[in-house]
């Protein structure tokens, strides 16, 4: 694996631009969404088996975030707090660059076993917080 710096060709998507708009849209709208008193998402998943799915408490993880209650987020739903934070410093490197007009972190060379090894680390994440949402709540 490598990182490399590099300015974007014109002809390429403009990755930070995009991820920033749908990040920020996003939680825009959820914010608006709730603001406005409309009903809160309902999980079709525990409905139907009486257990929470992979991503069961994000709205009350992102809830108890936004008036600073890291320990309750963390509660709910540990990974989705975790990817919380990865998207604002996400978001916050991608208004510098965008702003600055600097140069991009890209990751180029990804070996085959490097591939595999994010992949059996994705799933390996994803079966711990479910495990975990399944003993905890």
């Amino acid at each position: 694996m490598q990182l490399v710096w590099a300015r974007p060709a014109q002809t390429t998507v403009d990755y930070e631009l995009v991820f920033l708009v749908a990040t920020v849209g996003g939680a825009a709208g959820a914010a608006t969404w709730l603001a406005l008193g409309l009903p809160w998402p309902h999980c079709a998943f525990l409905a139907l088996t009486g257990h929470p799915c992979l991503t069961c408490g994000a709205t009350r993880a992102a809830l108890q975030l936004s008036h600073g209650h890291l320990a309750a987020a963390l509660h709910f739903n540990p990974l989705v707090t975790l990817g919380y934070f990865a998207i604002a410093i996400f978001d916050l490197y991608a208004l510098v660059v965008l702003i600055g007009r600097a140069p991009r972190l890209r990751i180029v060379r990804l070996s085959a076993r490097e591939k595999a090894a994010v992949r059996i680390g994705v799933v390996a994440l994803l079966a711990l917080n479910w495990s975990y949402l399944l003993i905890f709540t």
